[in-house]
């Protein structure tokens, strides 16, 4: 190994350590050290996106993973975190279609069926959101995310005990899964259960103190 290449792998690493203690700044110059001894390290692109990601830098980032897209066409991971960095800034469609491509780049991808639940949600097309949740808990049983995540869609469908039943297992398999309380106790609202809605909604509160100005 060339010495500027060596050089690359250690500032590498050192952006990986800052990275996993918060230093999100310093993992970024330490990226960018890299990526100006070594332009074609893909990794470096991708984990410098990934620290703009979590500093809310989704234009950034989406430029960081387009770089490392270009070295690496076939990581389908990269594909789902520029998908959610799409996402936040309002491209669903764009979402959409970078969820898709991790798909086909890895059939048994659960986290992107995940992810591209709530695209189509918020897109209206409730129907694809709930199949993209069926084959999150297909490939992941216990994927109680999206158990949640199916129950919510149900719901915006008018099929409350539908939704019950998936905040009911969300819960089974994470008791203290504030947001699925939350959503339960909307669902036993309208299904006329006031009792049951209200200890729900006490239960949400202790377990996340935020949803007391929620709008139940």
């Amino acid at each position: 190994m060339k010495k500027h290449e060596q050089d690359a792998e250690t500032h590498f690493k050192w952006g990986n350590a800052k990275f996993k203690e918060g230093d999100y700044h310093g993992a970024i110059a330490n990226y960018d050290r890299v990526i100006e001894l070594n332009p074609d390290y893909a990794k470096a692109y991708n984990n410098r996106g990934n620290a703009k990601f979590i500093q809310d830098d989704y234009h950034g980032a989406i430029a960081d993973y387009d770089r490392a897209i270009e070295f690496k066409p076939d990581d389908a991971i990269t594909y789902n975190f520029r998908g959610v960095a799409k996402f936040n800034l309002g491209d669903y469609h764009g979402a959409i279609a970078d969820y898709s491509r991790g798909i086909e780049l890895k059939s048994d991808f659960a986290a992107a069926y995940n992810n591209r639940w709530l695209a189509k949600f918020n897109l209206g097309d409730y129907h694809g959101a709930i199949a993209d949740c069926d084959r999150a808990i297909k490939l992941k049983p216990n994927y109680a995310i999206a158990y949640n995540n199916r129950g919510f869609a149900k719901s915006a469908l008018g099929d409350e005990p539908g939704a019950r039943e998936d905040y009911d297992r969300a819960i089974e398999l994470g008791p203290n899964y504030a947001e699925a309380y939350y959503n339960r106790g909307n669902a036993k609202s309208k299904l006329g259960d006031q009792a049951g809605a209200e200890a729900d909604r006490k239960r949400a509160i202790e377990l996340d103190p935020a949803l007391k100005d929620a709008d139940w």
